[in-house]
C-alpha cells in the first residue's frame, strides 16, 4: 500500500517532534516535487503540526540535564534550529553551571580530584559533555566547597 507524502509526515510527526529540515530530509525520497513538500510543509506548520519551537522545548528537556551548552547548540542546529531560537531556547534553560554540578555530582559521587591525572580526567568528562571551559573550572575548583 503506498503511502501518500502527507501520510508519511504525518506518521513521522505522531512518532515525536521534527523540525522543519530534519522533515524535509526524510520525506524528500518521496516527493514528487520540491514545490510540493514545501506546500506540505508548510501546511503543516500553519496547522501547528509541525514546530521548531516545539521540537527545541521537546530535546532540551530531554537532554539539558545531562548536557552543556555548547553541545545542545550543536545537536540543534544540526537539526536545523536557526541561531535566535537556539540562543533564546538555551537562555531560558536551568544554569549550565547548577547543570555541570549535578553531572558533576551523579558521576563523581561528589569527590573531589585528589591528583593533577584525576582532575584532568574529570575536566574532559565534563568539557565532553558540551560545558564550557569556564564552568569545568567553577565545577572543579568550587562544587565540592559548599558540600
Amino acid at each position: 500500500m503506498e503511502q501518500t507524502l502527507r501520510e508519511r509526515a504525518l506518521r513521522l510527526l505522531a512518532r515525536r517532534e521534527h523540525t522543519r529540515a530534519e522533515l524535509m530530509r526524510k520525506l524528500k525520497p518521496y516527493a514528487e516535487s520540491a514545490e510540493a513538500l514545501d506546500a506540505l510543509l508548510d501546511d503543516l506548520k500553519a496547522r501547528r503540526l509541525l514546530s521548531d519551537e516545539r521540537y527545541v522545548e521537546m530535546r532540551l528537556g530531554a537532554r539539558a540535564a545531562r548536557f552543556g551548552n555548547a553541545r545542545l547548540a550543536h545537536e540543534l542546529r544540526t537539526q536545523g534550529v536557526a541561531d535566535d531560537l537556539v540562543s533564546a531556547a538555551l537562555a531560558a534553560t536551568e544554569d549550565e553551571l547548577d547543570r555541570a554540578r549535578e553531572v558533576w555530582r551523579r558521576k563523581f559521587a561528589g569527590k573531589a580530584p585528589e591528583d593533577a591525572a584525576e582532575r584532568a580526567r574529570q575536566a574532559r568528562f565534563l568539557a565532553g559533555r558540551g560545558f564550557s571551559g569556564e564552568t569545568v573550572r567553577r565545577v572543579l575548583r568550587g562544587a565540592f566547597e559548599d558540600d
